[in-house]
C-alpha cells in the first residue's frame, strides 16, 4: 500500500478479515483494516493437466537424461493433487508393459535409460570395452552397450574402467538400435555375479558354481530365468536376494559357453578371472598389415652361429644363444657370450591397437589345453619368432666375461639374424653327454661345447654369488586326444634348462645397467626382501622342527639356503622348500629399483621375452630410445607415474595368470582323480588353518582338503605359530609338512575341488594344560566319533618368468 504503513502478519481470527483488504499502521500507531479500492484479483489458473500416455512415453524416449517423476512433473509444470494423478498414470503405464523402471529411472520398455548401472564385461572385436546392464527386465539377451572414449577427452579426464567394473554409464542408442556409453563413474567390481555351470531340473534347473570357496552352495534357476543355457553349458548368473529358507535365487545373464569342448576346463580359468582371449578385428588387421623389417638400420649376424634351445612343443622361439672364446689375449679363458631377442617393438607401435591389447592382456597365458598369447599368432608364431633358417630382427647384447665368470663389459645392437638350428633342452643335452643326432652332430664342436664351457665359467660366478637355491620340482600335466588327463610328470630338469636360464639373467641385468647408465627410465623386476612379520612366523616353523633362525645379521638368500641345506636330507626337505618360499615376497614390476631378492641382484630387468610379457617389450623400447637404435623406442615424455601404472597393471595380470593356470591344473586332476572316490593315497600336509587341513598328494601334486570335523573325537584348536591343529585332551598334533595317508572322499571337477578323509595319526603330544582349563586358542571339537585305525606316520618353458 501507501509510504506511510507497513505490512505485519495476520493471524487468529483477523485472518478472515483481510481477504477484504489489507491490516496497515497509520501516523499514530493505530492499526486499521484498509478496504480494497481496486477490482477483486483474478481467480487463479486451473493447474496444467496431467500430460496423456502418448505424451509421457515420448518424453521418456527422448530425453537425454535420467528420467523419473519428478522430471515428468517438472518438464509438464505438474504442481500440487496433480502429482498424484501423474503418479496413479505411472503406475498404469508401467502395469501394461510399456515403461521399465529400475535404478536408472524410467525408459520405454525393452530399452535402457539414459543413465543405467552396468558390468563392464569384456572387449569386442575393435577393441572396445563392452558393458550389459546390472538388472535387465526386458526380453531375450540383456543389450550389449559399446564404451567410447567420447570426443576431446583426454586420457586421465575419465574413470579408469576395466574389465570386471561396475560403473554408472550414461548411454545413448544409435540409428541402428544399439547402444554406446561413457563411463560416469566406476561403482567397484562386480561382486554378485557367479560363473557356474547350468544343469537343468524338471522345473528350471541349478547352477554348480566352479569356485571352491562356493562349493556345497548351489544356485535355484526359476523357470524363465534360463535364458539361452542349456544343460552342461558354462554361465554367469545374477543373485538375486537370499530367502530365509531354501536355496538362493539367481538368473542366468549369459552363456559363456559349452563345457563339452576338448578346451572347455581352461575356458572356465578365462571366464572367471576375466582374461581377454579374442582378439579385436582392429589388432588382427594390425597384425596382417604388417611388413617384414628389413635390413636397414640392422647390422647383418646372419652368418653367426646363433641357435634356439626350448621345449619341444614351442611355437614361439624369442631367444638365441651363441658363446665363443674371446681371443683378447688379455681376457684368458674367457668368453664372449650373445643373447639375440625377437625384436617385437619393430612390429608393435606404442599406442597402435597391438600395443593396447598387448598392455590389457599383460602377458601370455599357458594352460595345458592351449595358450593365450599376448600377441595374435602372425607377430608372436611368425614374423618375431626365431625360425631355423629364416631372417629374423633382433635385438641383441653381447657381453664380455672373465674366466670366473664376471662380466667385464657388454653392449647392445639392433641385428638382423638367422638361426643355425631349432634345438629342444633334452635333445642339446642328449649331443653334451654323447648321444648326437643329425642337427646335433654338425653343431657340437662349433656351437654347443662353446654354449657349455661358458655356461661353466657363469655357474661358478652364480654360485659366488648365492642366489635363492628353492628346490620345488614343477609338475606338467600332459594330455590325451581327447582333453583328458593323460599323465602327471616331474619333468627332469637338465643343465640345458639352467644354461639357457643363466645366459637370460645375464642379459636382463645387463639391460638393467644399460638403461640405468643411459638414466632412461625403465620397468624393473623387483623383488624385496621378505617382510618382517613373514620372517617372524617362518621363525615360528622353524623352531617346531628343531632349527634355529638368526634374528641379527643381514637378510640374505644365503641364510635361506644354509637352513635349506641342513633340512636337506631329512623328512623336512621338502616342507621347508614350501615354507620358505610362502616367506618371500611377491616379485612385481616397477620404475623404482629395489634390487632382486631371490636373485641376489642389485638391478634386474626382464628383456628376454617380448613375444609374452608386456613388461620386455617396454624395456625393448627404453633400450632402442637409450641406444639411438630406431624412432620405435619409448616415448621421452612417458613419466614415472605412467611406468608406474604399466608397472602395477602388469604385475596384476601376472597373478591373474598365474591363479588362472594353477586353478585350471587343480580342475584337470580333480577331473582325473573322479573315478578314484575311495582310494587311498600318500601325500603331505601343505597347510593348516581353523577349520582343517590342506593335502598334497604325491605324484599329481592334487590339493585336497580335510575338514576338522573329520579328525577325530578330540577337540581341536589351531596353533598358528606351530602351523598346527593340536588335540585339546590327547594333545595329538597335525602339523604342516607331516607325511600323511589320505582317503578320497569326494571330488569337483569343475571346482578343482578334492575332500579327503585322514587315515593317518597324528603325532602324540602331552596335553598343555590342566583339567577344566582351556589353553590358548580357540578348541574344536570333532563333529564324527572317531575315525579307522591309523596309519602311523613315515618319516621351465618360462626360463624364470616369474622371478
Amino acid at each position: 500500500m501507501g509510504g506511510s504503513g507497513t505490512h505485519v502478519g495476520i493471524t487468529g481470527p483477523d485472518r478472515s478479515d483481510a481477504r477484504a483488504g489489507t491490516i496497515v499502521q497509520d501516523s499514530s500507531g493505530t492499526h486499521r483494516l484498509a478496504r480494497r479500492t481496486t477490482a477483486p484479483a483474478a481467480e487463479p489458473a486451473a493447474p496444467p493437466p496431467v500430460p496423456t500416455r502418448e505424451q509421457i512415453l515420448a518424453f521418456v524416449a527422448e530425453s537425454t537424461e535420467r528420467v523419473g517423476k519428478r522430471e515428468i512433473a517438472k518438464a509438464f509444470g505438474i504442481t500440487g493433487s496433480a502429482k498424484i494423478e501423474l503418479k496413479r498414470l505411472l503406475k498404469e503405464i508401467e502395469a501394461d508393459g510399456a515403461l521399465d523402471r529400475d535404478r536408472g529411472g524410467l525408459s520405454p520398455a525393452g530399452q535402457l535409460p539414459p543413465v543405467v548401472l552396468a558390468d563392464i564385461r569384456a572387449r569386442d572385436r575393435h577393441g572396445d570395452f563392452v558393458a550389459v546392464p546390472a538388472e535387465w527386465k526386458g526380453t531375450g539377451k540383456p543389450p550389449a552397450i559399446v564404451l567410447t572414449q567420447g570426443r576431446g577427452s583426454r586420457k586421465g579426464s575419465r574413470p579408469a574402467a576395466g574389465i570386471g567394473d561396475r560403473a554408472l554409464i550414461r548411454v545413448e542408442r544409435d540409428a541402428e538400435g544399439g547402444y554406446s556409453g561413457r563411463v560416469i563413474k566406476v561403482i567397484g567390481k562386480n561382486k554378485a555375479e557367479i560363473i557356474g555351470v547350468y544343469r537343468e531340473g524338471a522345473q528350471g534347473g541349478r547352477i554348480v558354481p566352479v569356485e571352491k570357496r562356493s562349493q556345497g552352495r548351489e544356485i535355484l534357476i526359476p523357470p524363465g530365468e534360463e535364458g539361452q543355457a542349456r544343460d552342461g553349458d558354462l554361465v554367469s548368473v545374477t543373485m538375486e536376494r537370499e530367502t530365509r529358507f531354501g536355496l538362493p535365487r539367481g538368473r542366468v545373464r549369459e552363456r559363456l559357453g559349452s563345457l563339452g569342448s576338448e578346451k572347455a576346463v581352461s575356458l572356465i580359468a578365462l571366464h572367471l578371472h576375466n582374461i581377454p582371449h579374442v582378439f579385436a578385428d582392429s589388432t588382427l588387421a594390425e597384425a596382417d598389415a604388417v611388413k617384414p623389417a628389413t635390413l636397414k638400420g640392422r647390422e647383418d649376424w646372419r652368418d653367426r652361429p646363433l641357435l634356439t634351445i626350448d621345449p619341444p612343443d614351442a611355437k614361439d622361439h624369442d631367444d638365441a644363444v651363441m658363446a665363443e672364446a674371446d681371443p683378447d689375449p688379455a681376457n684368458p679363458g674367457g668368453f664372449i657370450l650373445t643373447v639375440a631377442i625377437a625384436d617385437v617393438a619393430a612390429y608393435v607401435r606404442p599406442g597402435s591397437s597391438l600395443d593396447r591389447e598387448a598392455l590389457e592382456r599383460g602377458n601370455s597365458v599357458y594352460f595345458p589345453d592351449r595358450v593365450v598369447p599376448m600377441l595374435p599368432e602372425r607377430i608372436s608364431n611368425d614374423l618375431c619368432s626365431l625360425r631355423e633358417g629364416e631372417d629374423r630382427p633382433a635385438l641383441a647384447v653381447r657381453m664380455v666375461i672373465a674366466a670366473d665368470g664376471e662380466k667385464r663389459r657388454h653392449s647392445f645392437h639392433r641385428v638382423m639374424m638367422r638361426s643355425r638350428a631349432k634345438l629342444a633342452y633334452a635333445q642339446a643335452q642328449a649331443a653334451i653327454d654323447g648321444h648326437f643326432d643329425d642337427a646335433t652332430g654338425p653343431l657340437l664342436e662349433t656351437a654347443l661345447r662353446p654354449l657349455w664351457a661358458a655356461y661353466a665359467a657363469l655357474r661358478t660366478a652364480r654360485d659366488r654369488r648365492g642366489p635363492l637355491a628353492l628346490d620345488l620340482p614343477e609338475r606338467k600335466v600332459l594330455l590325451a586326444p581327447d582333453g583328458a588327463v593323460d599323465r602327471v610328470i616331474v619333468p627332469e630338469r637338465l643343465d640345458a634348462h639352467r644354461l639357457i636360464e643363466e645366459f637370460m639373467i645375464q642379459a636382463n641385468v645387463a639391460a638393467a645397467e644399460t638403461l640405468e647408465q643411459a638414466r632412461q627410465p625403465l620397468i624393473y623386476r623387483v623383488h624385496d626382501e621378505p617382510a618382517l612379520e613373514k620372517m617372524r612366523a617362518l621363525g615360528e616353523v622353524l623352531a617346531s622342527v628343531g632349527i634355529k633362525l638368526p634374528k641379527e645379521g643381514a637378510l640374505r638368500p644365503a641364510l635361506f639356503n644354509r637352513i635349506l641345506a641342513m633340512a636337506a636330507e631329512t623328512e623336512h626337505g621338502v616342507f621347508l622348500n614350501e615354507v620358505i618360499l610362502r616367506s618371500q615376497a611377491q616379485a612385481v614390476y616397477a620404475p623404482e629399483n629395489l634390487g632382486h631378492f631371490g636373485l641376489n641382484l642389485r638391478r634386474y630387468a626382464h628383456f628376454t621375452s617380448p613375444i609374452r610379457r608386456y613388461a620386455d617389450l617396454i624395456v625393448h623400447r627404453a633400450l632402442i630410445t637409450a641406444g639411438k637404435l630406431g624412432a620405435d623406442g619409448l616415448a621421452p615424455e612417458i613419466s614415472m607415474g605412467e611406468l608406474a601404472q604399466i608397472g602395477e597393471q602388469i604385475s596384476a595380470a601376472e597373478r591373474r595368470a598365474m591363479a588362472a593356470e594353477r586353478e585350471t591344473i587343480d580342475r584337470l586332476i580333480a577331473h582325473h582323480l573322479a573315478d578314484q572316490v575311495g582310494a587311498t593315497f600318500a601325500g603331505q600336509i601343505a597347510g593348516v588353518n581353523r577349520a582343517g587341513l590342506f593335502i598334497k598328494l604325491d605324484g599329481t601334486g592334487a590339493d585336497g582338503f580335510v575338514p576338522i570335523s573329520q579328525l577325530g573325537a578330540d577337540y581341536f584348536r589351531h596353533e598358528e605359530g606351530r602351523h598346527a591343529l593340536v588335540g585339546e585332551r590327547t594333545g595329538e598334533t597335525f602339523r604342516l609338512g607331516d607325511r600323511v595317508e589320505v582317503r578320497l572322499v569326494e571330488a569337483a571337477p569343475v571346482a578343482g575341488a578334492l575332500r579327503f578323509e585322514l587315515l593317518s595319526e597324528g603325532r602324540s603330544g602331552a596335553r598343555k594344560s590342566s583339567p577344566g582349563k582351556k589353553p590358548g586358542g580357540q578348541p574344536f571339537k570333532a563333529a564324527s566319533p572317531g575315525r579307522p585305525a591309523g596309519i602311523r606316520n613315515t618319516g621351465s618353458r618360462h626360463r624364470g618368468s616369474r622371478r
